[in-house]
């Protein structure tokens, strides 16, 4: 499918989505929401596609967040229902998503990593939410994904100050996993997506569910007992990979997995 506001490329079984609105530091508005929406769905149901990478157009930007001059001008503001950039509220995705961030990643920008499961940044990438400078707060998920990711206090301090974070710092705090020249970006990202490809991807789903919903549980005990009901677990276990796997390492072979 053609898109206007983003690409969308498929590299094996690697699905790489770019914000592509640079003139606007891929800041995005209401149809970039719902061609989101979309393209997620679509990775979603695919079962060739096992991996996403989420990055931004250009080098200034992973994405500056909401396009305040498109709402200042009376602009369309409506939204999917999977949420800003048709993921941060999108919580049914058992594949793995990568963010890929290349520059700015402010607010909503900041929010959409926050979504995506590893975040590799380019040195050149700062990090914020600073939506209360605007009159605004980070309602997209960063008020709730970020103390989660490293702790109420550290989270805070970025969010009642809006200030600026580092990639080194963000390394530091915890939400980066890797810290790269700018040059190298994509192929870490690409890296990291390959390295999970390795694996069997109905074992990656099932344990990306398992960690998610099991945080969500009231207690270690419940997480642990409730994990064989998420359904990524019960399909890992009628699934050819689950044969596969244990057959690969008798035969002393690669596995050939098929991701069903």
């Amino acid at each position: 499918m053609a898109y206007e506001f983003i690409r969308v490329d498929r590299e094996g079984p690697v699905t790489v989505f770019t914000l592509n609105r640079p003139e606007v530091m891929n800041a995005l508005h209401s149809p970039a929401h719902f061609e989101l929406h979309e393209a997620f769905d679509a990775f979603a149901a695919d079962p060739e596609q096992w991996v996403g990478v989420v990055t931004g157009a250009g080098e200034r930007a992973f994405s500056a967040g909401n396009d305040l001059k498109h709402q200042a001008m009376g602009g369309d503001m409506k939204s999917p229902p999977s949420g800003f950039a048709g993921l941060t509220s999108r919580f049914d995705l058992a594949k793995p998503l990568i963010a890929a961030v290349n520059g700015v990643a402010m607010g909503g920008g900041f929010e959409i990593a926050l979504a995506c499961d590893l975040i590799i940044a380019s040195e050149a990438a700062t990090f914020a939410l600073p939506e209360p400078r605007v009159g605004l707060a980070a309602l997209a998920g960063g008020l709730h994904r970020l103390p989660r990711a490293i702790g109420t206090k550290q989270a805070l301090g970025m969010i009642l100050t809006g200030r600026r974070v580092s990639a080194a710092h963000g390394c530091e705090l915890g939400f980066v996993n890797e810290v790269t020249p700018p040059q190298e970006l994509m192929a870490t990202a690409r890296k990291w997506a390959a390295e999970i490809c390795q694996l069997s991807p109905m074992s990656i789903r099932a344990s990306k569910e398992a960690v998610f919903k099991g945080l969500d549980e009231p207690s270690l005990e419940a997480a642990i007992k409730g994990q064989m009901r998420y359904p990524a677990a019960a399909a890992l276990f009628k699934s050819e990979d689950f044969v596969e796997g244990p057959m690969a390492f008798a035969q002393k072979r690669a596995p050939a997995w098929k991701g069903r």
